[in-house]
């Protein structure tokens, strides 16, 4: 199953922070990719909570911010939230478009651990061009290279992490490759508004359905997830609103009262990451934070267990007239 024997390969360790104290995922070595804010700092966080070492990468530090243009989220912060958790958090800046960069990361995973058991690619940081070139336009009124930069941002960084981390993955003794996406493939049958902001969120659900078929031989699992209305930094920002009265924001939006924590999508990968049976149950496929908590017994950081897409698709979509707390 792995192709190196994790006991014959000297490791530089003498630098490496040590693990905490035991958890379910102790032992582990994760990366999340894409863990400045949002669902990638709490898939890190709670990573971290169940014992995992956990390398958090990101384009927004201390001294630079990246093109989302938000100084509030850092990638450090995000790896002291995980140390703090009961992990070891590893902050690595990385613009995951660059090859170069995203090849130093693999040597470093390599020289200090040798492996890698958990790879989470939640890259995206596109939101800024949503509102201004692709929603309510049609593909072509929206400016080529904003369009062009969705998909760099949203697919083809998801391709390269994806290239250059698996042969690190697949020394592991259960290699888990979990892509984040907007939607999953039952509610993306419909058309996500805008030609480049649906390619860019199909392209992760494909990657997990194709890198299953290829991980299975190593006794490995690949699987699409979904947040449902995520209650992210950047959406509490947009609606003026903290995680404290975020409510407040449903007289915006009545759909807001759906909204999950992103803590609650990250403990339902941690979840699946403790499943010894999650190759059989999920490998190749697409789900959402609702679906796999209501499999794992899993909920939300108020009790509740939102089902967002199920709330989609029966009341936006469907037209019935139920409320959101039937579906938390």
């Amino acid at each position: 199953m792995q192709t190196e024997n994790r006991n014959t390969t000297t490791r530089d360790t003498e630098n490496v922070p040590q693990a905490g104290p035991a958890g379910p995922l102790a032992g582990r070595i994760a990366l999340v990719a894409g863990a400045t804010r949002g669902a990638g700092r709490a898939l890190a966080v709670e990573l971290g909570r169940a014992g995992a070492t956990v390398y958090v990468t990101g384009r927004t530090t201390r001294a630079r911010v990246s093109e989302v243009g938000r100084t509030t989220e850092t990638i450090e912060e995000t790896a002291e939230m995980v140390t703090a958790a009961g992990g070891v958090g590893i902050a690595v800046p990385t613009d995951h478009l660059d090859e170069g960069q995203v090849r130093a990361l693999v040597e470093r995973i390599d020289r200090e651990h040798g492996r890698l058991d958990i790879l989470v690619n939640d890259l995206w940081g596109g939101e800024h061009l949503l509102a201004t070139s692709v929603f309510g336009r049609k593909s072509w009124e929206t400016p080529l290279a904003d369009g062009l930069r969705i998909l760099e941002l949203g697919a083809r960084s998801h391709v390269i992490t994806a290239a250059l981390l698996l042969p690190l993955l697949i020394r592991s003794d259960a290699p888990l490759h979990v892509e984040v996406t907007d939607g999953t493939a039952h509610s993306n049958r419909r058309y996500r508004e805008n030609m480049y902001y649906d390619l860019a969120k199909n392209a992760p659900i494909r990657l997990a359905f194709g890198l299953g078929q290829e991980l299975a031989e190593y006794g490995g699992t690949a699987v699409a997830v979904s947040p449902g209305f995520l209650r992210s930094e950047q959406m509490l920002s947009h609606f003026g609103v903290s995680e404290e009265n975020w409510r407040d924001a449903i007289a915006q939006e009545p759909a807001f009262a759906i909204a999950e924590s992103p803590h609650y999508l990250a403990r339902t990968v941690v979840a699946l990451a403790t499943d010894p049976d999650r190759g059989q149950r999920w490998n190749g496929r697409s789900t959402s934070s609702g679906e796999l908590a209501k499999a794992y017994g899993v909920t939300d950081v108020d009790g509740s267990r939102p089902d967002a897409w199920a709330y989609f698709e029966d009341v936006t979509y469907g037209g019935k007239e139920r409320s959101a707390e039937d579906y938390r």
